[in-house]
C-alpha cells in the first residue's frame, strides 16, 4: 500500500507538459468570459466586469503521533470563483447596504471545477454557476441603489472598483518530487521523540506539500497564470498543569522546496527543548495581572504587529461604517519611534537565508504586488489595498487576497518591521531592570513565543488586542535568575502600546504562519527585532477546570 503511495505521489509532482495539460482550462476560461460579456450586453443591466479564478492545488499530507503514522493522503482540487460587477465602477453590486446586519456583499462563491481538460465539460459549469450570479447581482445592485437613496451621504465616498491595467503573464511550472517512504520514516521518528515524557498527552508532526497553481482571466484582458509549490512541517505537543490549565508548544518550518527545510536532525533538537519546555510550564508557578516594562522577542514582536497594526491597515476596513478606522486620521502623522519602519512586501522570497511565506507574484485579483512602506521613521504613510478604493487611495497596491472560494480583501504579506537604530540584547534587558526600578516593580516580563492572538476593529466593542503567548519569562529587577512563568494573555490598545516602544535589538525574529480573517485563510510572514516596551499589560488566561488524566499514561514505564 505504502509503496504505490509513494509513486503516486512522485507522479503528482513531477513537472508536466503546460500545452497538454494546464491551457484548456485557460482557453475555457477565456471562451466563456468572452461569450458572457458578449451575450449580457443586450441585458438592461449588463454586467461591466466579470473575472474567473480558478486556483488548482496538488496536496499531499500526513502526520504521525507518538512514532505511529495517523493518515496521509493526497488530494487534488480545482475552485472556480467568478466575480461578476453590474453598474459601474463608481457603485455597483457589491456596495455595502448599510443598517443590514447580515448582508456581506454577496455570495454565492467557490464552485468546484472537474478534473478535466474538455473544454466542454468546464464551460458549462462556468456558464451555470455565472448565470446564477449575474441574477443575485442584478437584484442585489437595485437593493444597492434603494439603500443609498434613503440613508445619509457616506462617510467614504470613493469608488467600488478601482480600475487597473491589464497583465498577461503565464507562468512556467514549478515542481518537486515528494518521496513519501522516507517522509513517512522521518515524521515517525521525530513523532516518536515525544514518549519519552508520559506526561506530554499530543504530540504530533504533520508533513504538507503544495503544488498550488492558479489562473485569472478578466473581460479587462489580464490573463495570468502562477505556480505557487510549498511545504510545511509542524511539530506540536501539549500537557497539563495541576489545576487543569492545558500547556500547549510548537514549531513550524516553512519551504518552497523540500530541500530547504531544516535536517532532521535540527528538528529532532527543537521538538527536545520543546519537550523539556513542556516539563518547565507543568511545574511554573501562574502568573498575576501585571502592567510594566517588557520585551517581546523578534517573533513575538512580529505575531504583535501582525494582530494590532496589519489588520487595522487593511484597506476596506476604512471603508467599512461599522469599522473603528483607528489610523485613518493618522495618515502622515506619528504612530511610532522615529527609528521604527513597518513595510509590507510581497515581492521578498528570504529573509536571512529563511523562506518567508507571504511571498506572491501577483495577487488574486490579478494586481501586480507590490512593496508597501506603511510606517516611516515612525511616520504612518500608507495602506495594503485591494482593488476596493479609499479616500485618498484609489488604486490596488497588489495587497487583495483570499482562500479559494471567498471574496478578496485588502490582507497582509510579509510583514517586516526594521529599526534604524538598535542595540545588544543584553542591553534591552538592561533597560528592563532599570525601568523596574522607576517603576517600583519587582520584575519585568519577557515573551519569547506567542502563538497568535485575535483584535476587535469594530465600533460597537473596545477597540483592543489580545496576544496569547506561549512561553513567558519574569526578568528581576535584582538581577535573580529568570523565572519561567504561564497563564497570561498580552492585552491593551494599539495606539498606547505603540507609544511605549522604546528600544530595539539588532536580532531578527521571523514568523510564519496563515492568518484568518473574512476572506479566510492567506499565508503571511511577520519579522521583527525583539523589543523593548515600557509599559504593556497582561490579564490571566482562561483555563479548562478539568483535572489531569486519572490513569497513568501507556507511556509510563511499568513500576517495578
Amino acid at each position: 500500500m505504502i509503496n504505490v503511495f509513494a509513486i503516486l505521489i512522485m507522479l503528482m509532482f513531477t513537472t508536466v507538459s503546460i500545452c497538454a495539460v494546464e491551457y484548456p482550462l485557460l482557453n475555457a476560461m477565456k471562451n466563456e468570459m468572452k461569450r458572457t460579456m458578449d451575450g449580457l450586453a443586450n441585458q438592461s443591466t449588463p454586467p461591466y466586469f466579470l473575472s474567473y479564478a480558478v486556483t488548482e492545488t496538488k496536496t499531499i499530507r500526513m502526520n504521525a503521533v507518538f512514532g505511529s503514522v495517523k493518515s496521509s493522503e493526497q488530494t487534488l482540487s480545482r475552485i472556480l470563483d467568478i466575480d461578476i460587477r453590474v453598474g459601474n465602477h463608481e457603485l455597483d453590486n457589491t456596495h455595502t447596504i448599510r443598517g443590514s446586519r447580515f448582508e456581506f456583499g454577496g455570495g454565492g462563491r467557490g464552485i468546484e471545477l472537474p478534473m478535466t481538460n474538455d473544454e466542454k465539460a468546464l464551460r458549462s459549469v462556468m456558464w451555470n454557476a455565472t448565470d446564477k450570479l449575474y441574477k443575485k447581482a442584478v437584484e442585489r445592485y437595485g437593493k444597492v441603489l434603494t439603500n443609498r437613496a434613503v440613508k445619509v451621504k457616506e462617510e467614504d465616498s470613493s469608488a467600488d472598483f478601482s480600475r487597473q491595467q491589464p497583465i498577461e503573464s503565464i507562468a512556467a511550472d514549478q515542481s518537486f518530487i515528494i518521496d513519501s517512504l522516507q517522509w513517512v520514516k522521518k515524521i515517525k521518528q521525530l513523532s516518536s521523540l515525544f514518549t519519552v515524557d508520559p506526561k506530554i498527552y499530543t504530540g504530533e508532526v504533520y508533513f504538507q506539500a503544495d503544488i498550488i497553481t492558479k489562473y485569472f482571466v478578466s473581460s479587462e484582458g489580464t490573463v495570468i497564470r502562477q505556480s505557487e509549490p510549498n511545504v510545511r512541517l509542524f511539530a506540536s505537543a501539549s500537557t497539563k498543569a495541576d489545576d487543569g490549565m492545558t500547556l500547549p508548544l510548537f514549531s513550524s518550518y516553512f519551504a518552497f522546496q523540500p530541500e530547504n527545510l531544516p535536517s532532521e536532525e535540527i528538528i529532532g533538537q527543537d521538538i527536545r527543548r520543546m519537550i523539556q519546555t513542556l516539563g518547565q510550564l507543568r511545574d511554573a508557578p501562574l502568573a498575576e495581572t501585571y502592567s510594566g516594562p517588557a520585551i517581546l522577542s523578534g517573533a513575538a514582536s512580529g505575531v504583535f504587529f501582525h494582530e494590532i497594526f496589519g489588520h487595522r491597515v487593511e484597506g476596506h476596513r476604512q471603508k467599512d461604517p461599522n469599522s473603528s478606522q483607528t489610523f485613518k486620521s493618522f495618515l502622515n502623522k506619528k504612530i511610532l519611534p522615529d527609528f521604527i519602519d513597518v513595510v509590507f512586501d510581497p515581492g521578498l522570497k528570504t529573509l536571512n537565508g529563511q523562506d518567508i511565506v507571504g511571498y506572491y507574484t501577483y495577487d488574486d485579483e490579478g494586481v501586480k504586488a507590490e512593496k508597501v512602506i506603511a510606517v516611516e521613521k515612525g511616520i504612518f504613510k500608507n495602506f495594503l489595498m485591494s482593488r476596493s478604493p479609499i479616500e485618498s487611495f484609489p488604486a490596488s497596491n497588489g495587497h487583495g487576497r483570499r482562500q479559494a472560494g471567498l471574496r478578496p480583501v485588502a490582507r497582509q504579506s510579509n510583514l517586516l518591521v526594521l529599526a534604524s537604530q538598535s542595540v545588544a540584547f543584553d542591553s534591552l534587558r538592561t533597560l528592563l531592570r532599570n525601568e523596574c526600578t522607576v517603576q517600583n516593580k519587582e520584575y519585568g516580563l519577557y515573551f519569547v513565543e506567542i502563538s497568535g492572538g485575535f483584535t476587535f476593529t469594530a465600533r460597537t466593542i473596545p477597540n483592543a488586542f489580545n496576544v496569547q503567548p506561549l512561553v513567558v519569562y519574569k526578568i528581576y529587577a535584582d538581577g535573580r535568575p529568570d523565572e519561567l512563568v504561564r497563564g497570561v494573555d498580552l492585552i491593551g490598545t494599539p495606539l498606547t502600546t505603540f507609544n511605549n516602544i522604546i528600544a530595539a535589538s539588532h536580532d531578527i525574529g521571523i514568523f510564519n504562519g496563515v492568518c484568518g480573517a473574512e476572506s479566510g485563510g492567506v499565508p503571511v510572514s511577520a519579522s521583527s527585532p525583539s523589543l523593548y516596551v515600557k509599559t504593556i499589560e497582561v490579564q490571566k488566561k482562561q483555563k479548562s477546570q478539568a483535572k489531569p488524566p486519572l490513569l497513568e499514561s501507556p507511556l509510563s514505564k511499568p513500576k517495578p
